[in-house]
């Protein structure tokens, strides 16, 4: 079974969650292009870093699942990560790496475009669907999550991500895909 990226439900209601998330690694490459192609473009030099291309040789385990984001700038791995989206059509992909190991731990890729992030722990809310990747479903899910935050009373403190967790020839209707949107974390006791 494919590792996954590590979280504990806190809250659900229905199909959204609202999710503690724990630090971990990923591996980022920067494309640009429609939201449907990036992850197509930024896909063979992720899987090639994973499968040893890097100082060393090392090939590390797959995980799920491949996110993807607009990006800004790319940033140095340091603390705090801001991010901005750049304008049309550019995304960071990114593979989160197997857990426990420090980011520096990690054999450094030898292609330019891959890069190492370490990712602190967070609260977001996270909506769950299966079938196609399209813009269609990004935007009635991103609306449906985003209602469920408004009635439920978490508030949006970064830029939404997108999450995949299966290959591409696994049947629309089985694939687990979601997008998952960082919020201020509730206060113990409250609903926001």
């Amino acid at each position: 079974m494919t590792e996954q990226q590590e979280y504990r439900v806190l809250e659900s209601r229905g199909n959204v969650e609202l999710r503690e998330y724990a630090p971990c690694v990923v591996a980022d490459v920067v494309v640009s292009g429609s939201a449907e192609q990036a992850a197509s473009a930024a896909f063979r030099p992720l899987f090639q870093f994973i499968s040893g291309a890097n100082v060393g040789a090392e090939p590390l385990a797959m995980t799920a699942p491949v996110i993807q984001r607009p990006t800004g700038e790319q940033l140095a791995m340091t603390a705090p990560v801001i991010q901005e989206p750049a304008g049309t059509d550019q995304w960071t992909v990114s593979f989160v790496l197997p857990a426990g190991r420090a980011p520096s731990d990690y054999p450094v890729p030898t292609d330019p475009r891959v890069s190492l992030r370490a990712v602190p722990a967070e609260t977001a809310a996270a909506i769950r669907w299966s079938g196609r990747w399209t813009d269609s479903n990004i935007a009635r899910h991103s609306q449906d999550l985003r209602r469920a935050m408004t009635e439920a009373g978490w508030q949006e403190s970064g830029e939404p991500r997108w999450a995949r967790f299966d290959p591409p020839w696994k049947p629309p209707f089985a694939r687990r895909n979601e997008i998952v949107i960082p919020v201020r974390r509730p206060v113990e006791g409250s609903r926001a």
